[in-house]
């Protein structure tokens, strides 16, 4: 018998995933039952989706000296809905990325506009950052306030994904959202390959790195109704 294991690996990060299929089924153990999703079980899928892969485009294309921008809106610039502050955002990127182009760098950007339940809209936004960002942001951005910080000031990528993805369905604050990220964060293929072990066994630990306990995931695939497991093995910075 056997299992599937997936590697992605980061410059910082290694994520793995384990399961098992109709063609390597988990040994000793009768598949259980396929289940119709229900529209609950959707949206968490989907969410884990949309941060697993938020998670590894922050990995990949990002380091703790980057920066996390909160972009607000004073209360006469306000958009009157979602679209229009799209095209805020837009016309901000832009001129941002002529500038970056200025100095032979190429912009990017993950962002999730929002508004709150009483119609305060802002924009959360991770870039990379270069000399004089703060600066050049600033400039950019003509319907309000800027404030900055570091990403390590944001914790570990994990934490980082879910809270720049979230939306109404899963905070009740936020009357609605958008998250989108720039297109020249192509994602590497990960390394895949079938494990001829009757089932996964203790984890190991490359030198140099630690398993993220929060990340770890066992179960049962409720769709495919086959076991899996995934976890993430993080590097110690010095």
């Amino acid at each position: 018998m056997a299992y599937v294991q997936k590697k992605f690996r980061f410059p910082h990060a290694i994520e793995v995933e384990e399961y098992h299929t109709a063609r390597y089924g988990a040994p000793g153990e009768k598949r259980k039952p396929k289940r119709k999703p229900t529209p609950e079980q959707i949206d968490k899928v989907n969410q884990r989706n949309k941060e697993k892969k938020c998670r590894r485009k922050l990995r990949a294309y990002f380091d703790v000296n980057d920066y996390f921008v909160t972009l607000t809106y004073a209360r006469e610039a306000r958009p009157p809905d979602l679209q229009q502050a799209k095209k805020d955002f837009a016309k901000c990127m832009r001129k941002l990325r002529a500038e970056y182009r200025k100095r032979g760098q190429e912009l990017r950007w993950i962002r999730n506009i929002e508004v709150g339940t009483k119609g305060a809209w802002h924009v959360h936004l991770v870039l990379n950052r270069i000399a004089d960002a703060d600066i050049l942001i600033r400039k950019a951005w003509t319907k309000g306030r800027v404030t900055h910080q570091l990403l390590h000031e944001r914790g570990e990528f994990r934490e980082l994904a879910a809270y720049i993805t979230k939306s109404p369905k899963t905070e009740s604050r936020l009357k609605q959202s958008d998250y989108s990220s720039s297109r020249n964060m192509p994602l590497p293929e990960p390394e895949k390959k079938v494990v001829r072990w009757k089932s996964w066994g203790k984890i190991r630990i490359p030198e140099g790195f630690y398993l993220d306990k929060e990340s770890m995931h066992e179960g049962i695939n409720p769709i495919t109704g086959y076991p899996y497991r995934s976890y993430t093995l993080i590097r110690r910075r010095e």
